[in-house]
């Protein structure tokens, strides 16, 4: 149940996100962001806020482990949209979690996954994917690679 402490404190992350999702576009857009994260219910579960500096909005997670399940669901925040109603649901294996949904992206049915890997004391990355397909092939659209704040 505490897959993510890793994850618990001021991060500085480089966020790299397609401009254009699903269209086939290589076109990336670089922007910095600022997570802090807290630990709830003994690591069962975490927020985090991240800020934006160059963009209109910032977000927020909430994480929690399902203990019968041996699970976690993430729960995306915007700060303009709101709460995303559909949480994403995985565990890690061997270092590296995976975390999967059924959603829509602009009214077109996708499958959403999460990747955390490349974890280390002071870095980690975390990535989104979309599959257009049912999960044939997927689109990573949004890496944001996180390096700890002393």
């Amino acid at each position: 149940m505490n897959d993510f402490d890793f994850y618990i404190g001021t991060w500085n992350v480089a966020n790299r996100r397609l401009v254009k999702r699903g269209a086939g576009s290589s076109e990336w857009e670089e922007f910095p962001g600022r997570s802090v994260a807290h630990s709830v219910f003994g690591g069962a579960g975490n927020f985090d806020e991240i800020t934006f500096p160059t963009k209109d909005f910032d977000g927020a997670t909430i994480r929690l482990y399902d203990a019968e399940r041996d699970e976690w669901s993430i729960h995306w925040i915007n700060s303009t949209r709101g709460l995303d109603p559909v949480p994403v649901v995985g565990r890690f294996v061997d270092g590296v979690g995976t975390f999967y949904a059924d959603d829509t992206d602009d009214g077109r049915p996708i499958r959403v996954r999460f990747i955390w890997s490349r974890i280390t004391p002071d870095s980690c990355q975390w990535e989104q994917a979309f599959s257009y397909d049912g999960g044939q092939s997927w689109e990573t659209n949004w890496i944001m690679a996180s390096t700890r704040v002393s």
